[in-house]
C-alpha cells in the first residue's frame, strides 16, 4: 500500500480531481476536504460514501482513503499534523489542546467508518465555505503572522464541524437500533483508554442490553467482534502516536490504558508485525 507524508505542519491543496491514479493511499497526517464541485464517491478504510459540492469529509493519520470521480471534481484539501494544533504557550493551553485533539480523533475516526459526516445547518455550511476560502486566501499570501492566523482558522472550521456533530447526535430516535450502535461506538472511543469502561458487563448496563447478546449486537451491526473493534481502534491510536507526537513508548501505553509497555509492544507486533520502536523509526512502514 502506497504512503504519504506531510512535510510541513500545515498544506493547502487546491485542485482538480478529474482521474485519482493514486488511490487509495494511506496518509499520515489529519486532513479536511472540502468538495468546491463534482460528484463521485470517497473511500475510506473499505467505506464508501458519496459527494457532492459542499461535502465535507475529515481523515485522520493512517486512513486509507481515495475518490472515484462520478463528474468533473475541484477540491480543497488541509493537511496538518498534530504538530500544526498542539503548539501552546502555557500548561493551561497544552491540557485545552490535548483534551481538543482526543474528541477530534473520536470524531474523525467515527465518520470515517460509520457515517457520513452531513452539515445541516445552512448557516454552518456558508460559515465553512468562508472560512476556507479565507484560509487559501491567508495559505497564498504567506504574510507576517500568517502561520497563527491559519490555526484560527482551522480551529474555527473544527469547532463549527464539532458542534454540528453533537447536533446531529442530539436528532437520533432513541429507539433507532442505527442510533444506538452508534452510541456504542462513540462510547468506545471515548473511553478507549478505559478498558473497565469497555468490559461487556458496563456496556450492557449503560445500553440497556444483555450481557449475552452484546457480543452478538456489536458483531451484527459491525461485522466484527466488540474485542476485535477495540484492539484495532487501540493500536490505530499508538500508531498515530508514534508518527504524530514525541510520546514515549511508555507513556504511550500509559495513556491509552495498556498495563506496560511490554503490553503495547506485544499488542503492537501482534498487529504490525513489527515492535513500536521500528514502526516509529521507519524501518516497516504498516500497510
Amino acid at each position: 500500500m502506497k504512503q504519504k507524508t506531510l512535510h510541513q505542519p500545515f498544506e493547502v491543496y487546491v485542485a482538480d480531481m478529474d482521474c485519482w491514479n493514486e488511490r487509495p493511499l494511506i496518509y499520515h497526517f489529519f486532513e479536511i476536504v472540502w468538495i468546491m464541485n463534482g460528484t463521485g464517491t470517497r473511500e475510506t478504510n473499505r467505506n464508501r460514501f458519496p459527494y457532492r459540492p459542499g461535502s465535507l469529509f475529515l481523515f485522520t493519520p493512517l486512513d486509507c482513503r481515495g475518490f472515484d470521480v462520478g463528474t468533473h471534481t475541484r477540491f480543497c484539501s488541509i493537511r496538518f499534523s498534530e504538530v500544526f494544533l498542539s503548539e501552546y504557550k502555557t500548561e493551561q493551553d497544552k491540557e485545552r489542546v490535548t483534551a481538543w485533539l482526543k474528541q477530534l480523533e473520536t470524531i474523525f475516526a467515527h465518520h470515517n467508518r460509520f457515517e457520513e459526516l452531513l452539515i445541516r445547518n445552512e448557516g454552518d455550511c456558508k460559515m465553512i465555505s468562508s472560512l476556507i476560502a479565507h484560509l487559501i486566501t491567508e495559505y497564498n499570501q504567506r504574510q507576517a503572522g500568517h502561520e497563527e492566523n491559519l490555526r484560527h482558522l482551522v480551529t474555527l472550521i473544527l469547532n463549527v464541524i464539532t458542534r454540528n456533530v453533537h447536533d446531529g447526535r442530539a436528532t437520533d430516535s432513541p429507539g433507532s437500533k442505527e442510533a444506538l450502535i452508534n452510541r456504542v461506538l462513540l462510547h468506545i472511543q471515548r473511553h478507549i483508554a478505559n478498558p473497565d469502561k469497555l468490559r461487556v458487563e458496563y456496556l450492557a448496563e449503560q445500553f440497556s442490553l444483555s450481557p449475552n447478546y452484546v457480543g452478538e449486537y456489536f458483531r451484527k451491526y459491525t461485522g466484527e467482534s466488540l474485542q476485535s473493534y477495540i484492539a484495532s481502534s487501540r493500536i490505530k491510536l499508538v500508531a498515530q502516536r508514534l508518527t504524530q507526537s514525541s510520546l514515549t513508548i511508555g507513556e504511550i501505553a500509559a495513556e491509552l490504558g495498556y498495563t506496560d509497555e511490554s503490553h503495547l509492544s506485544r499488542q503492537f507486533r501482534k498487529h504490525h508485525g513489527t515492535s513500536p520502536t521500528a514502526f516509529r523509526k521507519g524501518l516497516v512502514i504498516a500497510a
